[in-house]
């Protein structure tokens, strides 16, 4: 009896019963239905809400604990492989770039869907806009006759009012890689067995390595061309 008893006032204390106190034994009824399933909701909204708090605060100190207090010295590198798993990394590098991303694309490989990823990478360099992040980005020719005239618009419109922003083309280009920040470099890695076909994304951390790469860069840039969205886009 001690158990039901217990279990008759938890319930009473979420109101969820009335009781009859001065009754030898406690007697106790039910609240109405709808009064009832009101206060369930609201209790578990409050459960809820002092969970996400919980949650908040763990993630807050986790933060706090794995910001490193100063640069990563020498060299740091990381891979992904598979089409999924290297545009996750490559969109997560690009959204943690605090001043400049330089991107660089050849032709797509085999298997990417172009409209798709565009559309995602469109999202992480306004975003990089957004937040005072510079970015300039050059492509081989050809990929822009690959590229849907949608998703070409789309660029034009939501990136090209920006004042840093820029984007050329270039037949010089050999490969595909990001440069952020002067400091990391993701580069797209062509399986072996099929050069049309990536096979991962190499993410490298090195300064040195870095500042070979924006030479490169700026080299192919000063011999580049700018790109005419609207000839793009307009029918032919």
């Amino acid at each position: 009896m001690g158990r039901i008893y217990d279990v008759l006032n938890g319930l009473e204390g979420n109101g969820l019963v009335r009781s009859q106190a001065a009754s030898r034994p406690k007697k106790y009824i039910g609240v109405e239905p709808d009064t009832a399933l009101d206060r369930l909701v609201e209790a578990r909204k409050r459960e809820l809400e002092q969970q996400a708090e919980r949650y908040e605060a763990v993630a807050t100190d986790l933060v706090d604990d794995l910001e490193p207090s100063s640069p990563v010295e020498g060299q740091f590198w990381t891979a992904a492989v598979g089409p999924d798993e290297t545009v996750e990394l490559l969109i997560e590098r690009i959204s943690a770039a605090n001043e400049e991303i330089r991107y660089v694309a050849g032709l797509p490989s085999a298997p990417v869907d172009l409209d798709v990823v565009g559309q995602r990478m469109l999202e992480a360099f306004h975003s990089a806009l957004e937040r005072g992040v510079s970015v300039s980005i050059l492509i081989d020719p050809a990929l822009v006759e690959t590229v849907p005239h949608g998703l070409l618009e789309a660029y034009a419109t939501r990136l090209g009012g920006h004042e840093r922003y820029a984007i050329r083309t270039s037949t010089s280009i050999d490969g595909t890689f990001t440069l952020v920040d002067d400091g990391e470099v993701c580069i797209e890695v062509p399986n072996p067995l099929d050069s049309g076909e990536a096979l991962a994304v190499i993410d490298l951390k090195d300064a040195s390595f870095a500042t070979d790469v924006r030479t490169v860069f700026e080299e192919q840039w000063r011999d580049s061309t700018p790109l005419d969205f609207e000839a793009e886009i307009s029918p032919s």
